[in-house]
């Protein structure tokens, strides 16, 4: 059975935030995932694990061989797979994968944060080895199509993600929000990315971040000296002294919970992590606020109607790089025979030069070479153009140029 380009996963189209998070898959876990794709065989795979989404593209007999590895490696089970899963193949796949690498997929339409994040996941597969030429020319495709959308049209209009939904949510929902305290926990990207909008869309200098590796919050601080910087010892008694904590960590299990919190506290807790980290039970406690990553991207933006009429633009540019993408599909189709030909041609050529050379005196070998070549190349070209235009007749015309100079083993199906 020939193997197929497919695309399994879920996202926050069907998937909650709770689902989400158990099928996520940690960076150690992709490692091991890809390596065992390889172990077993399977020619080009990459995984894509995000607060919004975890899917795997890569190329199977059945898309179960990789939709089994996705629940071996994350905490998810089959029966919750099956009910808020997407499985795409083939065209659709390719067409999936413009779609979010573009940002019509995105939770927030427009959201290029994904650019970043399927750069990552594809740099990790081509490290260890699980791409290949097939999948090499789609990512570069996508993320060509990705920049010529947001150069061109307004898909991308304003400032809207996540990091900055929390600060939207910030600004309208806390009353003298620039005099608040505000605590950042967690300083991977989309900690330092809410940082920054804090200090760009407001006027709030009472910034404290905490982060696990205290070496990164210092280094941080250096290129925003605004900012306080705390020790992760001290995390209990600066959560007593803040107002707002916005929580952007990355791990596996809650990294707030009730022991961190003080009763009759009023306090709002952005929790921006996937999975939550902050222990939903907290929300018993007097005076706990706690918002979610669903909660925040609920929020409309302004430009989101701006964002809305730029859509045919954007799938009017994505057409144009999926038309590049299947014309390169279509010459890796015709090579095997454009190669074969060139062969036989090739051969055909050395016999005659060789004929000539020992029948006519001062034959001039180079300069028969030379014609001969340039003869070839018309023909291999003229082939393929043929090939190209006459779509519905490229067995039957394979088949011919095979009997016509007994090429036997011609295959079409080399390429993916």
């Amino acid at each position: 059975m020939p193997t197929k380009l497919y695309n399994v996963g879920l996202s926050y189209r069907k998937a909650d935030v709770t689902v989400r998070g158990a099928f996520s898959v940690t960076k150690e876990n992709q490692k091991l995932l890809l390596l065992e794709a390889k172990e077993k065989g399977i020619d080009g795979i990459f995984i894509l694990s995000t607060c919004n989404r975890t899917e795997i593209t890569g190329f199977a007999k059945h898309p179960f061989e990789l939709i089994s590895l996705l629940i071996k490696y994350s905490k998810g089970s089959v029966e919750e797979f099956i009910e808020v899963s997407n499985v795409y193949k083939n065209k659709d796949a390719v067409k999936h994968l413009f779609n979010i690498g573009t940002g019509l997929d995105s939770q927030i339409l427009g959201d290029y944060e994904i650019v970043g994040q399927l750069k990552e996941a594809f740099k990790l597969a081509k490290k260890l080895g699980t791409t290949n030429a097939y999948l090499e020319r789609l990512m570069n495709l996508v993320l060509q199509a990705s920049k010529d959308i947001k150069n061109n049209t307004k898909l991308s209009s304003g400032t809207t993600s996540v990091a900055y939904a929390a600060i939207q949510y910030l600004v309208e929902n806390i009353e003298n929000h620039a005099d608040k305290n505000i605590l950042i926990y967690g300083l991977g990207e989309i900690g330092k990315n809410t940082c920054k909008n804090v200090l760009n869309y407001t006027s709030n200098k009472n910034i404290t971040i905490i982060n696990r590796t205290l070496n990164t919050a210092v280094g941080f601080v250096e290129e925003h000296p605004e900012v306080k910087v705390a020790k992760l010892a001290d995390l209990t008694s600066h959560i007593k002294d803040t107002d707002v904590l916005i929580v952007a960590t990355g791990s596996n299990v809650p990294t707030i919970t009730k022991e961190h919190l003080t009763e009759g506290q009023n306090l709002l807790i952005l929790d921006l992590s996937m999975p939550e980290n902050v222990d939903i039970a907290v929300k018993e406690i007097l005076g706990i606020s706690l918002i979610n990553v669903d909660e925040l991207s609920k929020i409309t933006d302004k430009t989101l109607e701006i964002r809305k009429s730029e859509i045919p633009a954007a799938e009017q540019i994505i057409e144009k790089y999926k038309e590049e993408f299947n014309d390169w599909i279509s010459h890796r189709k015709y090579v095997p025979a454009v190669n074969a030909l060139k062969e036989v041609l090739l051969s055909i050529q050395h016999d005659e030069i060789d004929f000539h050379s020992k029948k006519i005196k001062d034959f001039n070998i180079e300069h028969a070479e030379f014609v001969t070549s340039r003869m070839i190349q018309k023909i291999t070209t003229q082939f393929v153009k043929h090939l190209k235009d006459e779509e519905t007749s490229v067995d039957v015309s394979i088949s011919v140029i095979s009997k016509m100079f007994n090429i036997t083993e011609l295959n079409l199906n080399e390429s993916n």
